[in-house]
């Protein structure tokens, strides 16, 4: 099939998915993650954990969305499952905590047994954090079997082992100025009718969208028409979390980086803006070759609405078509958007695209 031919159908096939799911909607997203959250402050652990933290000690890795698949042309995470693996080695040997935010197998497109047989590395890279008590898993839309105990104890137990639990959503806890703050992380699929609880999206997932995929070789983090949804969405979110006194908020779910609610563009484009007000003729290079390239990624986007209390994180993913992958590091007494990036065979690079201190954060957050 010709090139020409094949993004026809490519883009017909993305706007076809568009049209007939459910857009975010901001009521029903409001109040489930508001009800999700009240849970876990209640002490409702089938909903979540609350995990204490040192403001200073504390050190988590935050990834979601990997959708691992079966190494076919539909399996997002197969150009990034080394960078991964190498992630995950770095961060179990620096002692951190990996929390596992959703989305973590792709389960509308494989069965769950097909999954763990092509993916024994990556899961069994994970198993070692549980094994020294250092991993949380949360489900989202894509993994949303592994909330019921079958499945789990099936698919799931003979790797992690009998002590693996899998939760909507986690509240990481310290103190800072005398007063409780907390890190809320959820996938971020609650209350968005297209994914949460939808039998038709999961078939067209299934049944239309993956032998569509195969067939085409479509990657949809390179394809333009979904990423106006993707920011309704971080946008939605954003406004939610801004309402929360002391507390944060980390997601998955839209793919797409957010740090202190400044989506990827937007950090790109406004330190580009003050390295050319430094003249800084290295770092303007360096940035507009990296804008470039995302802005390549999210090709049709057609608006960026700025943020502007740094209440809301988005992890963005680890199925990149180009094999990076992103997540947040807390550590040190900051929050980071780190990647990582593996080219041309070389060893993964951890690069940490930006930062701010805990303190500063929550300095700006409603008491």
């Amino acid at each position: 099939m010709s090139n020409p031919i094949k993004r026809a159908l490519a883009r017909l096939v993305i706007r076809m998915s568009d049209r007939l799911s459910s857009r975010p909607d901001k009521n029903a997203v409001f109040k489930s993650l508001s009800q999700l959250h009240d849970r876990i402050l209640k002490g409702k652990k089938d909903s979540g954990l609350l995990v204490p933290f040192d403001l200073q000690q504390g050190r988590f890795i935050i990834f979601s969305d990997q959708h691992k698949g079966c190494r076919d042309a539909a399996d997002d995470f197969k150009s990034a499952a080394d960078n991964y693996i190498e992630a995950l080695q770095h961060y179990y040997n620096h002692g951190y905590t990996l929390i596992n935010l959703g989305d973590c197998e792709e389960l509308w497109e494989n069965k769950p047994s097909a999954v763990m047989q092509h993916n024994s590395p990556p899961l069994q890279a994970e198993a070692r954090f549980l094994q020294k008590k250092r991993y949380y898993r949360i489900f989202g839309n894509h993994d949303l079997e592994w909330h019921y105990v079958v499945p789990r104890r099936q698919f799931l137990q003979p790797l992690f082992g009998k002590k693996l639990r899998v939760y909507e959503g986690l509240i990481l806890q310290t103190q800072y100025n005398g007063n409780a703050h907390g890190i809320f992380l959820a996938h971020g699929h609650q209350g968005d009718k297209r994914s949460d609880g939808n039998a038709f999206s999961k078939w067209f997932v299934a049944a239309i969208w993956t032998p569509a995929q195969r067939l085409l070789d479509i990657h949809p983090d390179t394809l333009s028409e979904s990423f106006d949804l993707v920011d309704a969405h971080n946008i939605i979110m954003y406004e939610w979390s801004v309402q929360l006194p002391r507390t944060l908020f980390i997601s998955g779910h839209t793919h797409k980086p957010v740090f202190a609610s400044l989506d990827h563009i937007d950090r790109l484009s406004k330190q580009l803006e003050r390295a050319m007000a430094d003249n800084d003729q290295t770092t303007i290079a360096a940035l507009q070759t990296e804008l470039r390239r995302r802005q390549e990624e999210y090709a049709g986007k057609q608006f960026v609405k700025t943020m502007a209390y740094p209440t809301y994180f988005n992890t963005g993913c680890c199925c990149f078509s180009d094999g990076d992958i992103t997540g947040i590091e807390i550590a040190d007494g900051f929050v980071r958007l780190i990647k990582w990036s593996a080219k041309n065979n070389t060893a993964a690079n951890r690069s940490v695209l930006e930062e701010a201190p805990l303190y500063y954060l929550f300095d700006q957050l409603q008491p």
